[in-house]
């Protein structure tokens, strides 16, 4: 019931991987959840789809009834390698 997407924005997304995540995101619409995280603001999404009437297609289902969470502080990966030093 719960699609996680990881690290995404990694790479912009081909002209294939864009209409295929708008179809897995249209199928799910309202039907599923949907949690992604990524370490690129949402200002930004646009950009790494790559092309801007998808963009709107894709962050129009994405974000019609999110939640988001912005954090904040140093990445628990840095402070990890501080304690074992």
């Amino acid at each position: 019931d719960l699609l996680v997407i990881d690290d995404w924005g990694l790479a912009t997304l081909t002209e294939e991987q864009r209409r295929d995540f708008l179809e897995i995101l249209e199928d799910r619409h309202d039907l599923r959840s949907t949690l992604i995280a990524s370490q690129v603001p949402v200002e930004k999404w646009h950009r790494i789809i790559g092309d801007p009437t998808l963009g709107d297609a894709i962050l129009d289902r994405l974000m019609h009834n999110a939640h988001k969470l912005t954090l904040k502080g140093d990445s628990l990966r840095k402070k990890d390698r501080r304690t074992q030093s």
